[in-house]
């Protein structure tokens, strides 16, 4: 009981402060399919997480955040590749391999 009003006592204290807290964050999906992210345009909140799933059948791909300088590693049809997003902001993205493959995601 103790230990259960230990995390009560703390997740309410994150949210007092304006911390994130895992709780309540959700996960998503990007499908990558003939050249395409979709959705292309992802709204999601602070603390969310984002995977990006190859189900094309002989291509990889990769998810480039260029203004970031971030970039996944390249991954295989039936791979995928998540990032979560602990901040708000506009994270617009391509394919690094594949630079017309276009999508963002907005995080609220």
């Amino acid at each position: 009981m103790r230990a259960r009003a230990m995390v009560v006592g703390l997740v309410g204290a994150m949210f007092a402060l304006g911390l994130p807290a895992a709780v309540g964050a959700a996960e998503y999906e990007v499908a990558i399919e003939k050249y395409t992210f979709s959705p292309a345009e992802l709204r999601i909140r602070k603390g969310d997480t984002v995977t990006w799933r190859n189900n094309e059948k002989r291509v990889s791909h990769s998810v480039l955040f260029k203004a970031r300088g971030e970039e996944s590693e390249r991954f295989f049809p039936g791979e995928k590749w998540s990032r979560t997003f602990p901040e708000a902001g506009r994270f617009e993205y391509s394919c690094g391999p594949h630079p017309e493959m276009l999508g963002v995601v907005i995080v609220e």
